[in-house]
């Protein structure tokens, strides 16, 4: 199976897996509003071996699978004043 990678021209650090070649008909509409325009980053075979960062392959095959994609958000802001204030107490 082949998977592609898109970023969006819309959000930072805000990826979307789909089977290659990819169906952007197929994304629920507000998904296809907040991504914007997807922009094509790679495109590469699913084997096994293959390492990736945030999740297996096993477990991507299976988003690709149902719902038929997998978005990668980036991780939350942190918020250094606020954990500086709590721990001033």
């Amino acid at each position: 199976m082949l998977c592609a990678i898109y970023r969006s021209s819309r959000r930072a650090d805000t990826y979307l897996y789909m089977p290659h070649p990819a169906d952007f008909s197929k994304l629920p509409e507000p998904l296809r509003q907040h991504f914007g325009q997807p922009i094509e980053v790679m495109v590469f075979a699913l084997k096994t071996e293959r390492k990736l960062a945030h999740l297996s392959v096993d477990e991507l095959r299976r988003h690709l699978d149902q719902p038929g994609y997998y978005l990668q958000l980036p991780p939350p802001v942190e918020n250094l004043l606020k954990q500086h204030k709590e721990s001033q107490g």
